[in-house]
């Protein structure tokens, strides 16, 4: 298996940028944790959790590997709850200097408001619509949207309908969202698995639409949605040397050791241009 510092020194970038790891306050954690352990309704499956620590020893796992930056990614699924986790996320971006600050937002009243006042420090946001069991165009997230397209802060968006569909998931509303506000800068998760084909049109067809490899192309992901299409991968080249294919890999909700998500990009044989860009060159133009 790859070691990951030794993955980027090869490919002769400074380390890793991974735009979609978790950091949560500790009692959501162990909730999240709770249903992954129980292979909840909206998992599906046995999901055994490679790491399990408080946040201090899982920075340090990170660093080991040499990624450079991450995020924390909280995300609402129901009312007055944003702003709870904004604030821890600030804070977590505070003690952790490698950590981007992280917001996330809900369809509630107020919602335009305070997106509008964190929007001078939050560097990534998250909304993950399975979980929160909405969907990305409901009227009340009309404004939210309306200034994250103004200030192009990316937004991971869970809206694929993997590991569970439901009835908000799927590329449709994404599409709906995007013919409203097409100056949007969307990282669509999970590469949009399953529905890869439609997410990557989506992607081709808007500037500012990326995706992130989270999990994808991982032989546990593959054994749930399906292996990615062979005859996509030249268009998915194409769009992470254009800029707009993130590393993401969901540490430390994952089965699987790290290095497995690098060894499923490496097998891909995209070339070294396109592992240095999704793995370095992407995210810092992103982030900086």
């Amino acid at each position: 298996m790859t070691d990951p510092r030794a993955f980027a020194e090869d490919l002769g970038i400074p380390g890793l940028h991974d735009l979609h790891t978790h950091f949560l306050p500790p009692r959501v954690m162990a909730k999240v944790r709770a249903q992954f352990d129980s292979a909840g309704p909206l998992i599906g499956r046995p999901w055994p959790l490679h790491y399990r620590d408080e946040d201090d020893a899982l920075v340090e796992v990170l660093r080991s590997y040499g990624v450079r930056r991450f995020t924390a990614l909280p995300y609402a699924h129901k009312p007055d709850m944003a702003e709870f986790l904004n604030d821890w996320a600030a804070g977590f971006a505070e003690r952790v200097p490698e950590a981007a600050v992280c917001g996330t937002f809900f369809p509630e009243p107020g919602v335009a408001a305070y997106v509008a006042e964190r929007s001078a420090t939050v560097e990534v946001w998250k909304v993950h619509v399975q979980v929160g069991a909405f969907t990305v165009t409901d009227p009340l997230l009309d404004g939210a949207w309306g200034i994250l397209a103004e200030t192009g802060a990316p937004v991971v968006l869970h809206a694929g309908s993997g590991p569970v569909p439901t009835e908000h998931t799927g590329p449709g509303p994404v599409a709906d969202l995007l013919r409203r506000h097409p100056r949007l800068r969307l990282v669509v998760a999970h590469a949009g698995a399953p529905e890869y084909a439609e997410f990557l049109a989506l992607a081709e067809g808007h500037e500012r639409v990326a995706l992130d490899t989270t999990m994808a192309f991982t032989p546990f992901f593959e054994e749930m949605g399906g292996a990615y299409p062979p005859d996509l991968l030249p268009r998915l080249r194409d769009l992470g040397l254009a800029g707009r294919v993130h590393l993401g890999s969901d540490f430390p909700n994952i089965p699987y050791p790290y290095a497995v998500q690098l060894d499923a990009l490496a097998r891909l044989d995209l070339g070294e241009d396109w592992l240095r860009a999704v793995c370095w060159d992407n995210t810092v133009a992103v982030l900086g």
